[in-house]
């Protein structure tokens, strides 16, 4: 459990035609292979932020993959890329600063 790393959308096989029309997040935290994409939802009375968790692997082909699983190895980083979504939405910007 090393160093954080970040993965491009090219080591995780996002093909190009999906990455141009694809929503993204406001905001994504990775340690080692977990990774928290924060979302932010305008309403009625301002942004409401969503998260989701992925976990990259290599598959038998040696091609990047993500999972929505996580192994039992994989809970701590789990719970610690939780606490850092957590803490950027409590300081997340309000209303109109947040940029989609």
């Amino acid at each position: 459990m090393g160093a954080s790393t970040a993965y491009t959308d090219e080591q995780v096989a996002v093909p190009e035609s999906d990455r141009s029309t694809q929503a993204r997040p406001v905001h994504e935290i990775r340690v080692g292979r977990i990774k928290a994409a924060i979302w932010g939802n305008e309403g009625e009375h301002g942004v409401r932020y969503s998260v989701t968790v992925s976990r990259v692997y290599k598959d038998k082909d040696d091609r990047w993959q993500t999972t929505h699983a996580f192994q039992r190895d994989d809970l701590l980083l789990l719970g610690k890329v939780l606490d850092f979504a957590h803490t950027w939405i409590l300081n997340a910007p309000r209303s109109d600063d947040v940029i989609f």
